[in-house]
């Protein structure tokens, strides 16, 4: 069973458990064990390289600008918009979780722009998706 059921199943069984005085330590071992389940289902499996290796992102063009920022404001709107390469935006914080490039002409020039992972205060000890986020090297 994999860690989506067991966190179903144990929500399932906390609907079906009455709330009251007699019951409250139960649920609260319930929502401590889906709360471990959740940790367990952000962090990457053991040996892979994710938050360890990074990617590189190999340079193209007369420039380069990355654009750094916290997580839901619009850096990979603005990069799809800015040069037609699709980055996909959504209505969750850490969508981005790699470096995306892109390439902006502008008259004879190729600049190449970077969307990069959201970040945030305390990112690298696992708050939001810090721990999925791969570091990138230019």
């Amino acid at each position: 069973m994999g860690i989506i059921e067991r966190i179903k199943e144990i929500e399932a069984e906390m609907a079906r458990t009455q709330k009251n005085k007699a019951t409250e330590y139960h649920l609260g071992q319930l929502k401590a064990k889906i709360a471990k389940l959740r940790t367990q289902l952000l962090e990457p499996p053991k040996g892979s390289s994710a938050g360890g290796d990074g990617f590189e992102v190999t340079k193209f063009g007369h420039g380069r600008v990355a654009l750094i920022g916290f997580p839901s404001v619009g850096k990979s709107t603005l990069l799809t918009m800015l040069t037609g390469t699709h980055s996909e935006a959504a209505s969750y914080e850490f969508t981005t979780l790699t470096c995306i490039p892109g390439i902006i002409r502008y008259n004879d020039t190729k600049i190449q722009l970077l969307d990069l992972p959201g970040i945030i205060e305390g990112a690298s000890e696992g708050k939001g998706r810090g721990r999925q986020v791969k570091i990138c090297r230019f």
